[in-house]
């Protein structure tokens, strides 16, 4: 019989390759919005050559044989569902890791990035039931798929006794919320990126360019929609990234008896803050909308995967709770 330390790590690596197959779908369903770009150019094109020729709009009806038909990306439905699918797989690697160690598993990177990346996609999952965003499907499954191969390949560690300090009320509370806060972040982060390509796209067409970018893009919320959501999911990570800052130092009070002390860790969480409260200022400052607040919103994902994952691996301190040797 199988042991729950054998089986969590297979479960993890199943999820893996499933999530690679709805990484695959999604990228097909960008391409398909393509496709469906270029079909609707040809048809405007058609449009105003059967006008031109016929000096009448029945032209155009003639051309398109009547009303053509909402394009559906079932692609995309596919990858949602191999998500899920992959989801459920993730969420069970990560209960039987919790179980097997007997505490909550997110005490060590690789932990870290299996909560951290369950919580991406479940928030990700969760925004889909109100809001249409299965466009955003090939970035976060492309992230997901990175984090967690490279946690399982180079920050996997068997489970191990909790250090005196984590055994804690506050390791539940504290390093859950933080993951949380990062699932909010990374939505904003591939927003962020596709606002600016979006932005580009609108000014190359502005300009009269022949080619304005990538075909999916045309089928895709204008640029200040993108931003506009972006924003919304970066103030909501930020107030979870407050108390994370807030829970943190109480907890540092009650491990070490002082309630900050520039620890490496515990600077690069208050210069994260700093970025996104630069973020959310900007962006509410009409100057500063636009490309420039995408590029902080970049900037400051960019900070926590590096708050995750550098610092925890090369950086010496208190909070060097990587459990790597």
């Amino acid at each position: 019989m199988f042991e729950l330390d054998v089986i969590s790590p297979v479960l993890l690596w199943t999820a893996i390759a499933i999530y690679a197959a709805s990484f695959l779908a999604f990228a097909f369903d960008l391409a398909r919005r393509s496709q469906v770009s270029a079909d609707a150019q040809s048809v405007r094109e058609a449009e105003l050559v059967g006008v031109g020729a016929r000096g009448s709009s029945g032209a155009s009806a003639a051309a398109l044989g009547g009303d053509a038909p909402a394009p559906r990306f079932m692609m995309a439905r596919i990858g949602t569902s191999l998500m899920v699918l992959a989801w459920l797989f993730h969420l069970t690697a990560t209960v039987t890791r919790g179980i097997h160690a007997g505490r909550v598993p997110w005490a060590n990177l690789y932990e870290f990035a299996m909560i951290g990346t369950l919580l991406i996609v479940a928030v990700y999952l969760v925004v889909l039931t109100r809001i249409d965003l299965r466009y955003l499907g090939t970035f976060i499954t492309g992230l997901v798929v990175v984090l967690l191969g490279l946690a399982a390949t180079n920050f996997y560690v068997d489970v191990t006794p909790l250090m005196d300090p984590l055994k804690s009320i506050w390791l539940i509370i504290h390093v859950f919320v933080a993951s949380l806060s990062t699932a909010f972040f990374a939505l904003a982060f591939a927003l962020s990126l596709l606002q600016l390509m979006q932005s580009r796209r609108e000014q190359r067409l502005a300009e009269g360019a022949a080619k304005t970018g990538p075909g999916f893009l045309k089928t895709l919320p204008a640029s200040d929609r993108l931003e506009s959501m972006a924003y919304r999911f970066a103030i909501v990570g930020f107030i979870l990234w407050t108390f994370t800052l807030i829970a943190g130092s109480i907890w540092a009070q009650d491990a070490w008896g002082r309630y900050w002390g520039f620890d490496v860790k515990e600077t690069w969480t208050f210069v994260i803050w700093v970025i996104y409260a630069g973020y959310i200022h900007a962006r509410a400052t009409r100057g500063w909308r636009g490309n420039p607040s995408a590029w902080l919103s970049i900037v400051g994902f960019t900070a926590v995967i590096f708050n995750f994952t550098i610092v925890n691996v090369f950086f010496k301190g208190l909070h060097a709770y990587s459990g790597l040797s």
